[in-house]
């Protein structure tokens, strides 16, 4: 039990110091970041961002967060880059250097090479006095009284900060663009999320049977046009070829339920008017918010109160929209 106990103060302990560095964070933000963002948002080319060690791998989130967000972006080594790849850098593009000490030997290597090729240099630094302040155009502060690592050593605390500053950046060049959901929905085609945000209900309910029978049509018919369509339902449509209502699977056992004979039983009869309906270019998702709060499994698709068709429960489940 001691043992335990003293594994969740070291976490407490970690999380309470890096929250504290980030949340400091707020008070170093001046114009050097304002003009960054100006300066980056009129960039005509890419946002080019290096660093050498641990704010390496966080300069490879921050762009990858960049390029999903309306910006891009490319990686750059530091080590790599004054080993021949520093031709990833074109003129118009915009550099950002993250280094905690802007002192590394890398970094001072490659600082005046991007200076000497004329691009804007952003520094993400925790020494604001360093080689890498200096030279840079703007500096963006991420100082941190101290790692969260027992030794003052590993790079926890100062990492966050750096991380925390770079989705500053992507969220004000979110803003700076007008960068929407539909234009969210462009760069994350794949998986679940961005069926949720580009997936239609004309996307599915196309690929389903379209069962449908008039209003005066015989319960006998109803049954037999549900069999072929396999959907549970159907559309009942009145005299004008508009949407009287549906009957379910449900309507047709209470109908036998109630009556020993059915032979003069009309579609008209047992219909549910009024059911919950859905536009086609509505998206997929909120099919399934109106299903879910309904407790239905099927929504019928009408567009100028004409009959499309049936979206089901099952097509958004195939979909992996739950």
């Amino acid at each position: 039990m001691e043992l335990n106990a003293s594994i969740r103060k070291a976490a407490s302990r970690t999380i309470e110091m890096e929250a504290s560095a980030i949340s400091q964070l707020v008070n170093l933000l001046d114009d050097n970041f304002d003009n960054a963002i100006d300066k980056l948002a009129a960039c005509k080319g890419r946002i080019v961002i290096s660093g050498i060690g641990k704010s390496a791998i966080i300069a490879q989130k921050i762009v990858a967060t960049l390029n999903s967000t309306g910006s891009p972006s490319v990686f750059l080594h530091a080590a790599d880059a004054i080993h021949g790849d520093l031709g990833i850098v074109q003129q118009e593009d915009a550099v950002i250097i993250i280094s905690k000490s802007g002192e590394s030997a890398e970094i001072k290597v490659l600082v005046p090479l991007v200076k000497n090729f004329g691009n804007c240099l952003i520094a993400i630094t925790g020494n604001i006095k360093s080689f890498l302040a200096r030279k840079a155009d703007y500096v963006l502060n991420t100082t941190v009284d101290q790692e969260a690592c027992p030794n003052n050593l590993a790079p926890t605390t100062s990492t966050t900060a750096q991380m925390v500053m770079g989705d500053a950046i992507a969220v004000c060049l979110m803003e700076k663009r007008g960068f929407n959901m539909e234009d969210f929905a462009r760069f994350h085609p794949g998986g679940t999320l961005g069926k949720k945000l580009y997936l239609r209900v004309s996307d599915l309910y196309v690929e389903n049977e379209r069962p449908e029978v008039r209003h005066d049509q015989s319960v006998k018919e109803v049954i037999m046009e549900m069999t072929r369509k396999r959907l549970g339902v159907t559309a009942v449509l009145d005299s004008e070829g508009l949407l009287a209502g549906i009957i379910t699977d449900g309507d047709l056992r209470r109908m036998l339920e109630k009556n020993t004979s059915i032979e003069n039983i009309k579609a008209s009869d047992i219909l549910t008017p009024s059911p919950k309906t859905i536009g086609p270019t509505e998206m997929a998702v909120n099919a399934l918010d109106i299903m879910r709060k309904n407790e239905i499994m099927q929504l019928v698709v009408i567009e100028n109160g004409r009959y499309l068709g049936i979206i089901h429960l099952h097509d958004l489940v195939k979909e992996g929209l739950i």
